[in-house]
């Protein structure tokens, strides 16, 4: 089990940790529920330095990323990130990351942290460009400070303006008087803040100074079990639940990630699904009747036929209703169409709606 830089911070703060893709991470500190109001009210801090990064550098860094990434990295500029995933030969996702330009031939990747070993062996598998890669994931702590009151919680930190940072952009400076730290208007919780990358080394004094800055606006630690609820509100796709190697781009609702201005690993594959249309889809419902879905619990039509699977779930602490993701037949994609999940053995009712749950 590999330990962020933060751990004993998490434990010594009376964090319940868990197991993570391999990591010893905080769950939750004060409970889901109220971690969950604080980063959609005011402000809280997630420690998520377990995700992986790696620097890809050369005069064919592009050509590397545009044929593994499913997006259109020409169109970033210097200090953009883009969405994107890498797709599979098989029609699937081997991983969705982030891609920021740095520079015209200097690039970060950020992977899942259960991905990285497959994503960099991936990525290496396609590299015949020469770019030099270095996986910079063990040194690389990455904390997420999100919330609406995230840009006045560290804004004397810096003396970039963070309320002008344009969503999705970023900027590498001084951040709490340690340099070369990388501040990223990013996040994984539609509540709005940032997410800001630097060297193991800082970790403490980093901390140390985004809870003193942020104490007047109330910011507290937050666990990943709030962190789940926060996406799932949004209807963003967690990998290994929502998308794997099995699921297409275009099946979970990737398509304004997958671009055929350019040619891409299984592009041809891909553009003939997308011209045929899918047979199944990624959709959002809530349930009508009481009960929680789970993973992989049955989605059903009324007389009890499964026409699907779901993926994520959870009691939303924001709607105080149960939602879920779930991949259904095409037929029974559309907004306002009634389905059944299957909890124990009963047929409990819901209906599909659109992304995301929570409008703000």
């Amino acid at each position: 089990m590999k330990n962020t830089a933060l751990t004993q911070t998490h434990i010594a703060l009376g964090a319940k940790m868990v197991p993570f893709a391999g990591y010893n991470m905080p769950v939750q500190y004060a409970g889901i529920n109220v971690e969950h109001e604080t980063v959609r009210k005011s402000v809280g801090v997630f420690d998520v330095s377990h995700m992986g990064e790696f620097i890809l550098k050369g005069e064919g860094a592009l050509g590397l990323i545009q044929k593994v990434t499913s997006n259109d990295a020409s169109k970033l500029y210097d200090g953009k990130v883009q969405y994107s995933c890498l797709p599979n030969e098989q029609g699937g996702i081997v991983d969705d990351l982030l891609v920021y330009r740095i520079d015209e031939k200097t690039y970060m990747l950020v992977v899942n942290a259960s991905n990285i070993q497959k994503d960099w062996d991936w990525i290496s598998k396609y590299n015949t460009y020469g770019v030099d890669m270095k996986d910079i994931s063990d040194r690389t702590s990455l904390l997420a400070v999100q919330g609406p009151k995230a840009a006045q919680a560290l804004q004397s930190l810096t003396e970039v303006d963070l309320s002008a940072m344009e969503y999705y952009t970023f900027v590498k400076g001084k951040f709490a008087g340690i340099d070369n730290v990388l501040i990223s208007a990013t996040g994984y919780t539609g509540a709005g803040g940032f997410e800001i990358y630097f060297d193991n080394e800082h970790a403490d004094a980093i901390w140390k100074a985004i809870f003193e800055a942020g104490a007047p606006f109330g910011i507290q630690p937050i666990g990943l079990g709030a962190r789940d609820t926060l996406r799932l509100e949004m209807g963003f796709c967690l990998y290994g639940n929502d998308i794997d190697d099995t699921t297409s781009p275009l099946e979970a609702g990737l398509g304004w990630i997958t671009k055929f201005t350019k040619d891409f690993v299984n592009s041809a594959n891909l553009a003939a699904q997308k011209q045929e249309g899918v047979k199944r889809k990624l959709v959002g419902f809530e349930m009508i009747d009481r009960g929680i879905p789970r993973h992989d619990y049955e989605i059903c039509d009324a007389v009890g036929n499964t026409i699907g699977k779901v993926t994520s779930g959870t009691q939303s602490p924001s709607l105080q209703k149960a939602i879920g993701l779930g991949y259904v037949h095409t037929d029974f994609a559309k907004e306002t169409t009634e389905i059944f999940i299957k909890i124990r053995e009963q047929l409990v009712k819901a209906q599909i709606v659109k992304f995301p749950f929570y409008k703000g």
